[in-house]
């Protein structure tokens, strides 16, 4: 970013009354969040999800392409010189092996916590279509069976999933069409509370995604284009999603990835958190800059913050050797690749730096 740039950021920033921005502080609803967490998505398994989101910008009126990766990008302008990012796959399992006792032995995809994913419900997607359902368990789980239930480490190698059908034996489980690389998908328990929390597995990047809905349904209904391209991608949780595919003449990109709420950082849910350094690297520092001025002007809550064990879209974009400016911000999200959580306040948050930062453009 050049001194030209910066002062014209440091004219954005007073236009704190700019058209983009005069966005109600307050969500509409959360209905097209709702609707992306409940459907299926584990990383490698985003084309239901994907076409979802290439629907919905559609209905708001956008034309948006599929990559040849299957990730979804879309132009809310002419010629596009940034890009706002945001990943649509999640976490999940791979059937790896069916045991001669009629369970599954798997692999996982990304890394969810097993110690939070235990007991919980899944589906398991065929080849064929065909859906099953079942119950991720570790082996022997009864207490009244086994008294080191308690006590076993929570690993793939001793943990099953139990299908919710007749079978005993490899042959039962073969006859149902189940096979080594179906996918297993877990529940996401979605649930709203009056709070404004907002509590459910997979925020970590379904709440991104809608600050990128929301981005695009708001220029929409005020006929405004930027020179913006969002871009979903679907490969992040395995380091390769943001890695390429985007438009020629790209800039700029603003990654939007959950923010780490934990004892080591600074983050908080009901705050949008602007992301210093990864696991990967320090982000731009003027864009960085630029984004703590631009939520400051305009009295929006964020935190700064370093992430231990973390990398986003814009990680992969960088290694991938794309000649970049990469920013990464996102709204915080507790309890990470487990039962995690979020607020409104956090995505409203983020939802208004991405108008503030399209407005300065």
């Amino acid at each position: 970013m050049n001194e030209l740039a910066l002062v014209q950021t440091r004219h954005a920033l007073s236009l704190l009354n700019h058209p983009i921005i005069q966005s109600s502080n307050t969500m509409s609803n959360l209905q097209t969040l709702r609707e992306l967490v409940n459907i299926d998505s584990p990383t490698g398994f985003t084309h239901h999800a994907c076409q979802y989101i290439f629907d919905l910008l559609k209905s708001y009126g956008w034309n948006p392409t599929f990559t040849n990766k299957g990730a979804v990008k879309c132009s809310l302008g002419e010629t596009p010189t940034a890009a706002i990012a945001a990943h649509t796959d999640t976490l999940g399992a791979i059937v790896t092996k069916i045991k001669s006792n009629g369970t599954l032995a798997f692999s996982r995809l990304g890394y969810p916590l097993l110690n939070s994913f235990e007991g919980e419900y899944c589906r398991i997607y065929t080849l064929d279509d065909r859906i099953y359902t079942g119950t991720l368990l570790l082996n022997d789980p009864s207490v009244h069976a086994n008294r080191q239930s308690d006590k076993k480490e929570r690993t793939i190698t001793n943990m099953h999933i139990r299908i919710d059908e007749e079978v005993a034996n490899k042959e039962a489980v073969e006859h149902l069409g189940i096979r080594i690389g179906d996918i297993i998908c877990f529940d996401p328990r979605y649930q709203e509370l009056e709070s404004g929390y907002i509590k459910s597995r997979f925020m970590d990047n379904k709440a991104g995604c809608y600050v990128l809905f929301e981005v695009a349904r708001r220029l929409a209904e005020q006929g405004k284009t930027a020179p913006i391209e969002l871009f979903f991608s679907n490969y992040e949780e395995v380091g390769h999603g943001g890695a390429g595919g985007y438009s020629e003449g790209i800039e700029e990109l603003l990654a939007i990835d959950m923010g780490v709420v934990g004892d080591a950082c600074a983050g908080l849910e009901t705050h949008c958190s602007i992301c210093a350094k990864d696991s990967m690297g320090p982000y731009d520092y003027l864009f960085r800059k630029k984004l703590v001025q631009l939520a400051e002007a305009n009295s929006i809550p964020y935190r700064i913050d370093v992430y231990p064990f973390y990398s986003s879209d814009g990680s992969s974009a960088l290694a991938a050797g794309n000649d970049f400016r990469v920013g990464l911000i996102g709204p915080g999200v507790a309890a990470s690749h487990g039962m995690e959580r979020t607020h409104a306040q956090g995505i409203e948050a983020t939802i208004q730096l991405c108008l503030a930062y399209i407005a300065s453009l």
